[in-house]
């Protein structure tokens, strides 16, 4: 088999109901506009990574939880109520998983799990 280089993490995608009230919901959470806009997909680059948004065919809040995405924050209490106060459900309060390190997550409105991490110990190549 030939070595393969696995560059990192690049995308996330999380399936709605209504991508137009999705997509004005993560430009406010996320405080940035989505650089590709269309009804089939909406992409944000979230400091340098992908946040993408697609249209689900039947529409669910019924998601499962198997998987989360953690997106890293500065200040995870204060991210933490942002989302709730723009309308977030909370799912796992903010919680030390050892060392400085703390992991939280919420459910969008469409009842995908969007994971916050405060972690200084961890830098992204290149970052």
């Amino acid at each position: 088999m030939e070595k393969i280089k696995i560059l990192g993490l690049r995308t996330t995608i999380y399936k709605v109901g209504d991508i137009t009230k999705a997509k004005a919901w993560y430009a406010n959470v996320f405080q940035v506009q989505p650089y590709f806009d269309e009804p089939f997909y909406v992409g944000f680059n979230i400091a340098g990574y992908e946040l993408g948004l697609q249209p689900e065919a039947e529409p669910s809040t019924d998601k499962k939880e198997s998987v989360a995405t953690y997106w890293g924050v500065e200040d995870i209490n204060a991210a933490y109520a942002g989302f709730i106060t723009a309308g977030a459900v909370e799912n796992e309060k903010p919680v030390n998983v050892g060392g400085e390190i703390v992991t939280a997550t919420v459910k969008d409105p469409w009842g995908n799990v969007i994971g916050l991490i405060y972690n200084p110990e961890f830098k992204a190549d290149g970052i």
